[in-house]
């Protein structure tokens, strides 16, 4: 059973750094691919990044240079750190993830298990 669950957000000045956690209520996540969607107000989930089960990362091109995923060796927890943070990056970010699969997939639709979102706010 997978049941993420997100913590880490909050309010931040143009240029500051935040870092999200997304944890599977205790349990590892396995194999299970782990993906950061973010959501502003009006507008659709945007992918943000990802991780494999074998630790190969996937970014969108707004977060390369900016925005680092990881997992512990575990895999218990996937963690998203955000640096130069802009404006633009505000929404609720969200942890998702889905089953192995042969290809990788950026897609909202796609992903079986999400949490409940965590807030990103950067002022300017």
């Amino acid at each position: 059973q997978v049941q993420p669950v997100e913590s880490g957000g909050g309010l931040v000045q143009a240029g500051g750094s935040l870092s999200l956690s997304c944890t599977n209520s205790g349990r590892t996540f396995g194999q299970y691919t782990v993906a950061w969607f973010r959501r502003a107000p009006g507008m659709d989930h945007e992918f943000v990044a990802l991780i494999t089960w074998n630790n190969g990362t996937w970014y969108a091109d707004s977060a390369k240079g900016r925005f680092t995923i990881a997992s512990d060796n575990a895999k218990n927890t996937v963690n998203l750190q955000l640096n130069r943070l802009k404006p633009e990056d505000t929404a609720l970010y969200y942890c998702a993830a889905v089953r192995p699969a042969p290809t990788i997939t950026t897609m909202a639709r796609e992903y079986d298990y999400w949490g409940q979102g965590t807030q990103v706010t950067v002022s300017s």
